[in-house]
């Protein structure tokens, strides 16, 4: 199984939870690419994703997945105890996905924001679209 994570190139928070999901995807099941970018923006076309959607985006499976569900999909499949964190997909979507607007439309404010997308390092360049 792999996976394609979409995320806010310019979005400090966002950039900080791509770096801690490398380190606990030991096995590379995911690959990146921020949703300013071609690639980017060219999966989004492809999965018909509404341009309203504000959120970590995961295809899988050639699905798309937003939001908390996203989210706990991903945590699934990170080392450590963050896989039971997935066990959360049992509280009903609205709930969850609530609590996740909230903080995604606070996280700019919150985080900060940057003028561009980080630059990964040479080695974990291959893991970027």
């Amino acid at each position: 199984m792999s996976g394609i994570i979409l995320f806010d190139g310019i979005c400090n928070f966002c950039d900080h939870s791509v770096q801690f999901i490398i380190k606990r995807d030991k096995k590379a099941v995911y690959k990146f690419t921020s949703l300013q970018s071609d690639a980017g923006q060219e999966i989004l076309r492809k999965h018909n994703v509404p341009t309203n959607i504000d959120s970590f985006i995961l295809v899988e499976n050639n699905k798309c997945y937003y939001k908390t569900s996203a989210a706990l999909r991903i945590c699934k499949n990170l080392n450590g105890g963050w896989k039971l964190l997935y066990g959360l997909i049992i509280v009903p979507k609205p709930i969850r996905d609530y609590f996740y607007s909230v903080f995604a439309k606070n996280r700019m404010k919150w985080f900060g924001q940057r003028d561009s997308c980080t630059l990964p390092s040479p080695e974990l360049r291959k893991r970027f679209l």
